[in-house]
């Protein structure tokens, strides 16, 4: 699709969607090697890979494509386009002539209705149907949501029944899921009423903050899946002993609830590149990518394959090297580092709590001041030895002498390849630059270069990811949480990476603190064995695992007419 011209007036993105010519997604994936009877459609325009199709893929073809993992700085509150990166980078690659897909999260529909509104890429990069797969897509948030539940009413059923191993109702760490924001259901007494079960405390969170979340998109296949499952820690019994989802014969009806849910969803963006849009786990109490069983069907079947992790460096990228990779040896072969001058304003405020109305206006001394949050994330990222390349997501109200001087900074003092991208507003188009040299750096030869050893102590990668990650000097536990290493470590359990959990708007565990914070420590509350998923999640702060709605919430903007036409979801 062509961009529109800069007198036309200004569409919005649901214009921009709603404009767009959209092609049977069978026609979209046939250049791959997928006939149309590899994909389940579910419509014209969405599918899934049929089980016949990914076993052919994965048992006839190697996994060598090279993938792009597109991460960023530390982000206002607002983003800073990462997706929208990622879906621009996949289309000027497709634009150039490689064979490139893309793979993301799918939305949840709590931050839709909520805060962000859609989550789809945006501009002239953006993934269709834009509707369908920030509404119910092909219904995966719904499976693993009854999936969750049936678990927990396993549970309080096994509980009732006083069946062995007896649970501690106390030591149950398994609540229910909603697909969500609802505040009011974090903390919940059930069992009220004679008829009523076992009286307890209980609570709801996110389906995408489900450990259930975590371990489909880890799993490769249908039994791996189950496997993980199985191990799933809910509860403990009166002897403290681990009580799992196999404990409470919950395995088998909770992985054929999943059965659909783990096939890979096929989208396309707006100028037809291939997008398998699949999974949405957290990004700080899990690893915040996408399924691993997409990435490796997209790698076999293209040259290119970009994805994204969530939030900044810090976290997303962070994980994704120690979790995603120690885990199913993939390796990216390019870091993108996204970057903005808002969130250069941002960092180079003098002022805090920041104006964020003021980050609209021309600020060069802030964004020189601000460039020391990026030459942290760049330093971060080289440690691990990756190529990585900057991309400067231009908006409109960007000066040419902000834009100069960071691209003077980033090419001759970091010596990072860097590209201003364009992508919003003119699609592949404004992102061939920056896809010129990611070829160039996933050309480089690289190693991927863990910054703990997988037998590390549980304290030692916690202080090496603090220390030379966050910028910490030193970490400080609580009692509780040198409680919960004890009990870990007591497990008979192979030795796990950690999944730290910590604000995603600063590099320290303090919010408020920006730019490159010295001089702190990071503190550590709370650890728990995600044992399904195979990491140890640290806590540093408060969790959200379900939000609430803010005082406009995003839903009140949206509506349908008569015709069925939605408005107000972007």
């Amino acid at each position: 699709m062509t961009p529109q011209s800069t007198d036309s007036p200004v569409e919005t993105d649901y214009e921009i969607a709603q404009n767009a010519a959209i092609d049977p997604i069978w026609e979209i994936t046939e250049p791959f090697g997928l006939s149309q009877a590899d994909v389940d459609p579910y419509g014209r325009y969405k599918a899934k890979l049929t089980p016949e199709a990914i076993d052919r893929i994965q048992s006839e073809t190697e996994p060598d494509g090279k993938l792009v993992l597109v991460t960023g700085m530390t982000p206002t509150p607002m983003g800073e386009g990462k997706t929208v990166t990622a879906v621009g980078l996949g289309q000027a690659l497709t634009q150039r002539g490689y064979k490139a897909s893309i793979t993301l999260r799918e939305p949840s529909l709590g931050p839709v209705f909520g805060i962000k509104g859609g989550a789809a890429g945006g501009g002239y990069s953006q993934v269709l149907p834009m509707e369908d797969i920030n509404l119910h897509f092909t219904g995966d948030m719904h499976a693993l949501t009854a999936a969750h539940n049936l678990i927990s009413t396993l549970l309080d059923n096994h509980i009732r029944q006083d069946t062995e191993p007896r649970i501690d109702r106390k030591a149950v760490r398994w609540k229910r899921a909603i697909d969500m924001n609802d505040r009011v259901l974090r903390n919940t007494v059930i069992g009220l009423g004679e008829t009523g079960g076992a009286v307890r405390e209980d609570g709801f969170l996110l389906t995408a903050a489900s450990e259930l979340m975590a371990v489909l998109c880890l799993s490769k296949t249908l039994s791996e899946l189950k496997d993980r499952i199985s191990r799933i820690i809910i509860a403990y019994d009166e002897g403290k002993n681990p009580v799992t989802v196999a404990d409470i014969g919950a395995t088998g009806p909770a992985t054929l609830l999943l059965r659909d849910a783990i096939k890979p969803n096929v989208v396309q963006s707006i100028e037809g590149t291939p997008a398998f849009v699949h999974g949405g786990p957290f990004a700080n109490i899990a690893h915040g990518t996408n399924s691993v069983i997409a990435n490796d069907v997209a790698l076999r079947l293209s040259e290119y394959v970009i994805t994204e992790a969530g939030f900044g460096s810090d976290l997303g990228a962070e994980k994704f090297m120690h979790i995603v990779s120690h885990q199913t040896d993939v390796t990216p072969a390019a870091v993108v580092l996204v970057a903005s001058i808002r969130a250069l304003r941002y960092h180079g405020q003098e002022m805090w709590p920041a104006d964020l109305d003021a980050l609209k206006e021309p600020d060069v001394a802030a964004v020189r001041t601000g460039l020391r949050n990026v030459d942290k994330h760049v330093e971060n990222l080289r440690k691990f030895g990756i190529p990585v390349v900057i991309a400067i997501n231009r908006f409109p109200n960007d000066t040419d002498e902000e834009i100069e001087m960071v691209l003077d900074h980033c090419r001759n003092d970091l010596n990072v390849s860097t590209a201003v991208s364009t992508v919003h507003e003119d699609g592949g188009a404004g992102g061939i630059s920056l896809a010129e040299h990611v070829v160039s750096a996933a050309s480089q030869p690289s190693e991927l270069t863990p910054l703990y050893e997988p037998e590390a102590s549980i304290e030692t990668k916690i202080e090496t990811i603090a220390t030379e990650i966050y910028g910490a000097d030193s970490v400080t536990y609580s009692s509780q949480a040198k409680t919960d290493i004890e009990r870990i470590e007591s497990l008979d359990m192979d030795t796990p990476p950690i999944c730290l959990s910590k604000t995603f708007h600063s590099l320290s565990d303090d919010p408020s603190l920006k730019g490159v914070p010295e001089g702190w420590s990071l503190t550590v509350w709370e650890l728990y064995y995600s044992a399904g998923a195979g990491f140890v999640v640290v806590l540093t702060g408060d969790v959200m695992t379900l939000p609430g709605l803010p005082a406009d919430p995003a839903a009140t903007s949206m509506d349908i007419d008569t015709d069925g036409d939605i408005s107000g979801l972007f």
